[in-house]
């Protein structure tokens, strides 16, 4: 008589970078306290345009000084939710990060040579990236969550600073 065990796989959870160093990266003098964009009717029906789903908050936290903003968000890939860090400068992506990956494939998305192409960017009137993103096989839905975040903290940066 044999045994068999079935078990799932466990949740892979790989801290790439704390948020609160990210923070501080991006704010090296002196972090600005967090602020709060509220997510409107029209706010949260646009986030659903960009993400495809309900974005599933009421009030979002972010951080400012002057021009820049910075954006810690989660967007879930194939199953389980990546959290991101996104500076935006100038209505521009300056950086963004993978800060937390918990899915078990897809996780080349947090080496430089994808996050860079995200560098420049800006959003169009149609609420897209004005650049293609290479893809990398085999992550195929970390892509595109990193790419709708990249679009949702560009379109709430100019909500909050009032720079559509």
């Amino acid at each position: 008589m044999g045994v068999c065990f079935f078990t799932r796989p466990l949740l892979a959870l790989d801290t790439y970078q704390k948020p609160e160093i990210f923070l501080k990266e991006a704010f090296p003098n002196v972090t600005p306290q967090a602020e709060v964009l509220w997510i409107t009717k029209t706010r949260g029906e646009t986030a659903r345009r960009i993400l495809g789903h309900n974005f599933g908050v009421l009030r979002q936290r972010y951080w400012r000084s002057g021009e820049r903003t910075v954006w810690i968000l989660d967007e879930i890939g194939k199953m389980h939710p990546i959290t991101t860090g996104i500076i935006i400068e100038g209505n521009a992506i300056k950086r963004i990060r993978v800060l937390i990956y918990r899915e078990s494939r897809g996780g080349e998305v947090r080496y430089p040579f994808f996050t860079e192409q995200f560098e420049g960017a800006t959003l169009t009137k149609d609420l897209k990236l004005d650049r293609h993103i290479d893809g990398i096989s085999g992550a195929t839905l970390s892509i595109r969550a990193l790419t709708h975040l990249a679009e949702l903290a560009l379109y709430l940066h100019g909500e909050a600073t009032n720079t559509p």
